[in-house]
């Protein structure tokens, strides 16, 4: 589907995205793609959009106008009605287009159809903007930031929607996010960017394992909890949490069984992206001061 090698692109002189090893995005991948702000993720997907230059290779047989994208801004006339907008921007008349009107179904948009733009709620907006994507049926699709800024519900309710259009879809999605847990939800392979380099990429489990173990146990960081898990291996986390990476279930009932008996609370993960990219940009550093 995609196959990027020695991507590079520079905004001045300052060097904003290099990728010198081989990506490859196949069909039907789902692939999230994270990273701190400046990391080069919008960066990225521009560069695959062919919205910016760069040098090195970006190979697909997908042209630029076959991609679809949500980016992290979009702005539509505020004065005008939102069913103007939608058959403006695809030149179509909702009433004739029958896939159109179950994306508008699908998305329990009917009732903004009606509204100015400008009096759109941030979930709402962010639902014209996915119904003028996915209307699109590209083979390649791109997400950046699709829930930013919106409430966890709403969130959740968009990013179920989008999953459930795409299932059984051989469409390749990317999606740009710093919400972990709907990365969770929806992606089979991660591409961890930070400071415009590639810190690494893979399958979503593959990585967990390759810098978690078999499983993680997750508990409040606290005098006491620290204390009752010195013994255990631990890896980097948020400053807030304790995680215990446990190489076998063996080491993991050890753990879970010591914790039920102190009546402390924990939680159980073989797949969060968080603190699995905690650890690869940790891995990543210290090689580089090495």
């Amino acid at each position: 589907m995609i196959s990027i090698n020695n991507l590079e692109v520079k905004y001045g002189k300052e060097l904003a995205l290099l990728i010198k090893s081989p990506i490859k995005f196949e069909s039907g991948d789902r692939v999230g793609i994270i990273g701190s702000n400046g990391a080069g993720k919008t960066t990225l997907v521009k560069s695959i959009l062919g919205l910016i230059k760069y040098n090195g290779s970006i190979n697909t047989k997908v042209k630029p106008e076959e991609m679809s994208a949500h980016m992290q801004f979009n702005n539509y006339v505020d004065t005008m009605a939102v069913k103007h907008v939608i058959e403006a921007v695809l030149d179509t008349k909702i009433k004739n287009n029958k896939e159109l009107q179950e994306l508008i179904n699908f998305f329990d948009f009917n009732s903004c159809l009606n509204k100015r733009y400008s009096t759109l709620s941030g979930g709402q907006k962010q639902r014209l903007t996915i119904i003028l994507v996915l209307i699109q049926d590209a083979p390649l699709a791109f997400f950046d930031e699709v829930t930013s800024g919106l409430d966890f519900e709403t969130r959740q309710q968009l990013m179920s929607k989008i999953e459930e259009w795409y299932r059984n879809k051989n469409t390749t999605i990317c999606i740009v996010s710093h919400y972990y847990e709907e990365l969770e939800q929806l992606t089979n392979k991660i591409l961890i960017l930070e400071k415009g380099r590639v810190v690494d990429f893979g399958d979503k489990k593959e990585l967990f394992r390759k810098y978690c173990g078999k499983s993680i146990i997750i508990l409040a960081n606290n005098d006491k909890n620290l204390e009752i898990t010195k013994n255990f291996r631990k890896i980097k986390s948020p400053d807030h949490l304790i995680a215990v990476s446990c190489m076998s279930i063996e080491e993991e009932l050890e753990v879970s069984k010591l914790l039920i008996e102190n009546d402390i609370s924990f939680k159980r993960s073989n797949s969060d992206i968080e603190i699995m990219s905690i650890n690869a940009k940790n891995k990543a550093n210290s090689e580089e001061v090495a």
